[in-house]
């Protein structure tokens, strides 16, 4: 980019100093509709990495091609923080869980996420994408700790910031912490990835009648009891102004566009 004036200037003056040419990267925000995307809290469950057959672990070819799309959206100037969930290893409420404490259950969960957020930290850096994971469970050898102002200039710096380890408190889930990072760096919309195409008055997956909303309020979601996001998660974001898309992440190409501001799935406001 090419600078005049008080700014050019400086650059100038700096780069004498430096003995080399400096290069400003500059950033744009992307306006699609009424819609600032310019930064934005994506919601990955841990379902979303797993091997379709079985429903577990991380099936490499998903995670790469996620990985990409997310890629594709951070060069278009799109600000990303990422929230991963852990339902590919373990579920604090899954049978394997029903004889532990809950607590000792929800920390197990974390530890889930954080794995998945490694694996695609790993995804993400073999394209060339700058990423950083930060953990609300300290655990230094593998990511940052978590620190709000941190992860906000690490986004403002183009990097992909993937928050791992949920709130970091039991009898919370991965879509509060969602809720709760969203809020936390200012995200404009936060988008949940899931199996099916939005927000649907039955489960589409066992109901072919089942009708989707193209837009639902966040009264609408608690009144209907949709299971589309716990109630703490709906009212932090109902609380914050958060708008919400539900979208099917699993369809090639379809987090890239959410990423980009089409309108995919539902929208809850």
């Amino acid at each position: 980019e090419f600078y005049e004036g008080q700014v050019g200037t400086m650059i100038e003056e700096l780069s004498g100093r430096l003995g080399e040419k400096i290069y400003i990267k500059k950033f744009s925000r992307l306006e699609v509709g009424s819609w600032n995307m310019s930064r934005i809290l994506l919601k990955l469950s841990g379902e979303s990495f797993a091997n379709i057959d079985t429903n577990f672990g991380i099936q490499p070819e998903t995670i790469e091609r996620i990985a990409s799309e997310i890629t594709e959206a951070n060069k278009k100037g799109i600000e990303i923080g990422v929230v991963v969930g852990g339902g590919n290893f373990f579920r604090g409420v899954q049978d394997s869980a029903k004889n532990m404490a809950q607590a000792n259950a929800d920390y197990m969960g974390m530890l889930a996420t954080v794995i998945n957020a490694v694996a695609l930290k790993d995804a993400l850096d073999k394209n060339g994408t700058q990423t950083r994971v930060q953990s609300a469970i300290t655990m230094t050898a593998v990511a940052e700790p978590y620190i709000r102002l941190r992860a906000i200039r690490h986004l403002e710096k183009g990097r992909v910031v993937i928050f791992a380890a949920g709130t970091g408190n039991p009898y919370f889930t991965t879509d509060t912490a969602a809720s709760l990072r969203a809020a936390e760096i200012e995200a404009t919309l936060m988008l949940k990835s899931t199996r099916v195409n939005g927000v649907f008055d039955k489960d589409p997956e066992k109901d072919k009648n089942a009708k989707k909303f193209d837009e639902i309020s966040y009264k609408e979601v608690v009144s209907s009891k949709l299971k589309v996001m716990d109630l703490t998660a709906i009212t932090l974001c109902e609380e914050n102004k958060m708008p919400i898309r539900v979208f099917d992440g699993t369809t090639k190409g379809n987090i890239y566009k959410a990423l980009t501001g089409e309108s995919l799935g539902t929208l809850i406001k």
